[in-house]
C-alpha cells in the first residue's frame, strides 16, 4: 500500500494522500488545496474523501475548499459538530478508496472528536494508522486545547480519555503498523515529538513514554500534563474556523496580493489601523524599515511566530515583502487563519525609501563588536528571548530570560533608561523582539547577530556561559 506523506516543515505538519483504482483520499489537508488536486490528476484519479482527524488548532484545514473544487465528501469522526455539510462517521465504520479500506477508530483525548484512521491494503491486510494528534512519534497529543473552546472539557478529563483511547484502541493493534502522525518536532501540539515523521507502532510501544504498558491512569495524566506550556493565542480561533467554516482561499489571495504604491500603502495603514508586517531577512530589516512595522521573516517559522505574536487572526495586515514572494506570504498567513491581508507594498521597501518617507533603523552588533565595545568592562544587561527550556540548558551568566512569545507581558521589566543587549539562538527571534520594542518606543539597545550560537564560541568579558546541568 502506498501512502504519500506531504510534509510542510514551517508548520511541522503532515497531510496524507492515498490512491487506488482511480479513487483518492486526502487526510488533514493544508489550506492551499491545489497541490492535492494536481497530485490526483497525475494519477488520473478523483478525490473521493477528505478525512479529518479532528478540528485542528494550529492550522486552518483545506477541507472546505477541497470539497468545493472536487466534490469530495468531508469525513469527521464521532462527536464532531461542524457548521457545514460533512459525513460524521461512526466508530468502526469502513470507507472504500478503490481497493483500499479506511476504518474509523474513535480515539478521544486530544479532542473529543479525535479519530484515528486504520489503513487496510488491497489484500485486506492492515498497513498503518493515520493518528492525527492522538499519537505522535515520541509523544501524544496535548489534552489542554479543547478546554479553550469548551470550558468544561478540563485537561484532566481529556487526558483520562486519551489514556483509554491509547490503551483500548491503539496499543492492541499489531506492532507492524506504520504510525502516520499529523505533526513532527517543532509543533506546539505536543511537548517532546521526535524529528522522525513515521515509525512502527511496535517501536513506539517500546520508546514512547506515554505507551508504557505498566503505566497507571494517574501516572499517565501526571506525566502528560507536566511541562505543558501555554498554547499560542491563535489556537482557539483556528479551532472555531475549522468548525464554523471560512472564506475561500481564492478570495483571500486576490485581496492580499493587491500591489500598493507607497502613498496608497500609507493611506491604507492610517485608515484601517492595519499592522505593517515586514517579512524580509533580519539583517535587511535592521538597515531600514517603515516606522512601527514588525519584522517576522519568511525564511523561518513564519506562520508559527505570526500566531504567537499577533493575538487576533482578524487583524488587518499590510505586507512589506521581498518582490516575488507575495503569494507565498499570503498563503502562509492563511494557513494559520490570518486572512485579513489588505495588500503589499509594490516594489518592496525600496519603493518606500525612494518616496522620501520616514525610515527607521535598529542596531545589530556582532559578537566581536560586543567584545570590542565591552572588553574592558562589564557587559550591560543581556535579555535572552529564547524559550525557557533553551535558557535552562545553557545561558550567559546574569542574562535575563524573557521568551519572545511572552515579551508583551514583560515590557515593564525592560529598562528604558540604560542600554541592553538582546539575543536568541541565531538572530531570527531577537529581531522580532527588536521590532516590537522599537514599535513601543525603546531605542537604547542592540541585537546580537548570530545569537547564542556564536556567543558560546567567543570569550566574553565575564564567564562565557553556564550549563545548569553541570552544577548538579
Amino acid at each position: 500500500m502506498k501512502v504519500e506523506q506531504i510534509y510542510t516543515g514551517c508548520l511541522a505538519h503532515a497531510a496524507y494522500y492515498i490512491e487506488s483504482k482511480g479513487e483518492a483520499a486526502v487526510f488533514d489537508p493544508l489550506r492551499e488545496v491545489q497541490p492535492y488536486i494536481d497530485r490526483a490528476q497525475i494519477d488520473n484519479a478523483e478525490i473521493k474523501y477528505v478525512f479529518e482527524t479532528h478540528f485542528h488548532a494550529d492550522f486552518v484545514s483545506g477541507h472546505l475548499d477541497l470539497q468545493k473544487k472536487t466534490g469530495a465528501t468531508i469525513v469527521f469522526g464521532p462527536n464532531a459538530r461542524p457548521s457545514y455539510e460533512a459525513l460524521i462517521a461512526t466508530d468502526g465504520q469502513v470507507f472504500h478508496v478503490g481497493d483500499y479500506k479506511v476504518k474509523v477508530i474513535h480515539t478521544p483525548g486530544h479532542t473529543m472528536e479525535s479519530t484515528t484512521y486504520l489503513l487496510i491494503d488491497e489484500n485486506d491486510q492492515m498497513h498503518g494508522i493515520i493518528t492525527g494528534d492522538t499519537l505522535f512519534i515520541g509523544d501524544v497529543g496535548r489534552p489542554d486545547l479543547a478546554q479553550h473552546v469548551v470550558s468544561d472539557l478540563t485537561e484532566e478529563k481529556l487526558a483520562s480519555h486519551l489514556f483509554d483511547s491509547l490503551r483500548n484502541k491503539i496499543m492492541p493493534l499489531p506492532d507492524h503498523l506504520i504510525v502516520y502522525p499529523n505533526h513532527g518536532a517543532g509543533s506546539a501540539c505536543g511537548k517532546m515529538m521526535s524529528k522522525e515523521t513515521t515509525d512502527t507502532l511496535g517501536h513506539q510501544k517500546e520508546v514512547n513514554y506515554a505507551l508504557r504498558a505498566d503505566m497507571t491512569r494517574e501516572e499517565f495524566i501526571k506525566e502528560l500534563l507536566t511541562g505543558l506550556t501555554a498554547p499560542p493565542g491563535y489556537f482557539p480561533q483556528n479551532v472555531l474556523m475549522n468548525i464554523q467554516g471560512y472564506e475561500s482561499l481564492d478570495d483571500i489571495m486576490e485581496r492580499g496580493t493587491q500591489p500598493l504604491s507607497a502613498e496608497a500603502f500609507e493611506a491604507a495603514a492610517n485608515e484601517t489601523g492595519a499592522l505593517v508586517m515586514d517579512t524580509r531577512d533580519a539583517e535587511e530589516f535592521a538597515k531600514g524599515f517603515i516606522p512601527n512595522s514588525i519584522n517576522i521573516g519568511l525564511d523561518g517559522n513564519f506562520a508559527q511566530w505570526v500566531g504567537e505574536m499577533i493575538p487576533d487572526v482578524k487583524q488587518p495586515i499590510l505586507m512589506v515583502i521581498e518582490p516575488g514572494r507575495e503569494e507565498e506570504a499570503v498563503t502562509r498567513l492563511s494557513r494559520v487563519g490570518y486572512d485579513n491581508t489588505l495588500g503589499f507594498l509594490k516594489g518592496g521597501f525600496d519603493t518606500w525609501k525612494a518616496s522620501g518617507k520616514d525610515v527607521e533603523t535598529t542596531r545589530r552588533v556582532t559578537v566581536e563588536e560586543v567584545v570590542e565595545e565591552f572588553g574592558k568592562g562589564q557587559l550591560p544587561l543581556v535579555i535572552d528571548v529564547r524559550k525557557k527550556s533553551e535558557y535552562d540548558s545553557e545561558h550567559l551568566v546574569d542574562a535575563v530570560n524573557i521568551p519572545l512569545n511572552e515579551i508583551n507581558r514583560h515590557l515593564a521589566e525592560i529598562p528604558r533608561d540604560k542600554p541592553f543587549l538582546l539575543h536568541c539562538a541565531g538572530g531570527y527571534r531577537s529581531m522580532i523582539a527588536s521590532s516590537i520594542l522599537k514599535q513601543r518606543g525603546w531605542d537604547n539597545f542592540a541585537d546580537i547577530t548570530g545569537g547564542f550560537d556564536e556567543l558560546k564560541e567567543t570569550p566574553l568579558p565575564r564567564t562565557d556561559y553556564i550549563c545548569p546541568s553541570t552544577l548538579l
